[in-house]
């Protein structure tokens, strides 16, 4: 019935999917105009995970949920740090000659940037306080374990994204300034 049309040619909307389209437009009205404000819009994810953990803490259970969350915001992360063009990829082999002070100016890209990391992580945490409140997601498992392996994941994962950085002269926190051609 959505898309159904008229004798004017035009398509008739029903009355859901005309509110669906207004809600969907209302919010990514909302969502554009909060992008100039990061630590503001981090702040919110901060309370979002806060009350996550406090659920998690006195509820004492949804491990799970809260170890698929942690291993998907560090699959973000690695995203959020490395570049859109993998050097890497670029040369044979992984091998590339060191770039040069006097090289062109390359501005750092991500590939995923910060208003996407920031927006998936914020659902991911609305996504699992909601799953919370369903007690199939509640398995009982030794969170320890789940903890050890993620902070094993974490320090391995870090490991090779700094190795890669490094090597390949690279920092996604430090933005360098275009400084012109130096002619003598």
């Amino acid at each position: 019935m959505e898309g159904v049309e008229a004798d004017g040619g035009d398509a008739v909307q029903s009355p859901l999917a005309k509110w669906k389209n207004e809600v969907s437009r209302t919010f990514r009205y909302y969502l554009d105009r909060s992008a100039p404000y990061t630590f503001h819009r981090w702040l919110g994810t901060l309370a979002a995970a806060s009350i996550y953990i406090l659920r998690v803490y006195y509820g004492r259970g949804f491990y799970v949920i809260s170890y698929g969350v942690g291993t998907y915001i560090l699959n973000l992360l690695i995203g959020f740090l490395s570049p859109k063009e993998d050097p890497e990829l670029e040369a044979p082999d992984g091998a590339s000659l060191p770039p040069k002070d006097n090289d062109e100016f390359r501005p750092f890209v991500r590939r995923l940037p910060e208003f996407l990391f920031w927006y998936a992580t914020t659902k991911a945490f609305i996504v699992a306080f909601l799953m919370t409140f369903c007690s199939i997601f509640d398995v009982p498992v030794f969170w320890p374990i789940l903890l050890c392996y993620w902070i094993f994941l974490f320090v391995l994962t870090m490991k090779r994204q700094i190795t890669h950085m490094i090597r390949y002269k690279y920092d996604p926190f430090r933005k360098k300034k275009y400084s012109g051609s130096k002619s003598d």
